[in-house]
């Protein structure tokens, strides 16, 4: 799927915090973050979980499934982006049978 017209999350954005984990943990193994692609595939990255994303998009809002790996194991999940009106972005990620968090991304500069 591409993405939809005029889609403003498109791009890569630096996740700055998590409810469940704390700064360290986030930047574990490289700079946490998230990128959304045009062509309906982005990645995710944070703590010492790596995953690609499927996505489907609106203008202000993408829904994704997820799959990758956490400490060398199989991990999958689900989960959302959506625009806030100051500009962050509120990231619910949601792994198959256990935790969801709720991240908040900023545009990489």
């Amino acid at each position: 799927m591409n993405a939809f017209p005029n889609c403003r999350l498109i791009g890569r954005w630096r996740i700055v915090e998590a409810d469940l984990w704390d700064r360290d943990y986030l930047d574990l193994v490289e700079p946490a973050a998230i990128t959304i692609g045009p062509d309906g595939h982005g990645e995710i990255a944070f703590g010492a979980m790596q995953a690609i994303l499927d996505l489907g998009y609106s203008t202000s809002f993408v829904s994704f499934t997820w799959r990758g790996y956490d400490e060398m194991d199989d991990v999958s999940g689900d989960g959302d982006a959506e625009l806030l009106e100051d500009g962050s972005l509120e990231i619910i990620f949601t792994y198959h049978n256990g935790d969801e968090a709720v991240l908040k991304a900023k545009p990489e500069t």
